[in-house]
């Protein structure tokens, strides 16, 4: 869900993310990109992208530091070289 909010409204998907400096910075990327999307409409796409880069890689690093906490917590799963 927080995916689709990232690619409809950008900087509103990054502050439930938990990104308000990267939400801040979409918002100015918006401005700059209408108005420079006006002679390349494909930079229309760019602040949502950010959005949407920046929300799975804040997502991948909430993972691994899961991982990271439960190996320190319980150890090494077994069979595995050290």
């Amino acid at each position: 869900m927080i995916y689709v909010l990232a690619a409809l409204l950008p900087p509103l998907g990054l502050l439930l993310n938990g990104q308000p400096f990267s939400a801040i910075f979409n918002v100015v990327l918006i401005v700059v990109c209408i108005i420079f999307g006006l002679i390349f409409p494909i930079l229309f796409l760019v602040p949502s992208a950010h959005a949407l880069i920046a929300v799975h890689m804040k997502r991948e690093d909430r993972k691994h530091a899961e991982v990271v906490d439960a190996i320190r917590k319980h150890g090494p799963p077994p069979g595995y070289p050290r």
